[in-house]
């Protein structure tokens, strides 16, 4: 069972989330950065898809999770 989070513990959890969506577009953009590290692109994918499926978001806009999630996918 998942505890009951504080909205500042939510936001921050939604930030640890962005900044992956930001390393999975720019992965995807300058792959040639990140020849070194094989599994950068699937640990944010799978950091997304476990986050997303929280229980605790409120009103948080998932759609830069999900965009990412599917760019990565297919990446």
């Amino acid at each position: 069972m998942e505890e009951q989070l504080t909205q500042e513990r939510i936001a921050k959890h939604y930030l640890a989330c962005l900044d992956s969506v930001q390393v999975i577009n720019d992965v995807v953009a300058n792959s040639e950065k990140y020849k070194d590290d094989d599994t950068i692109l699937e640990r944010n994918v799978k950091h997304l898809q476990g986050m997303r499926q929280a229980s605790f978001w409120t009103t948080e806009d998932m759609t830069p999770l999900e965009a990412a999630i599917a760019l990565g996918s297919v990446t």
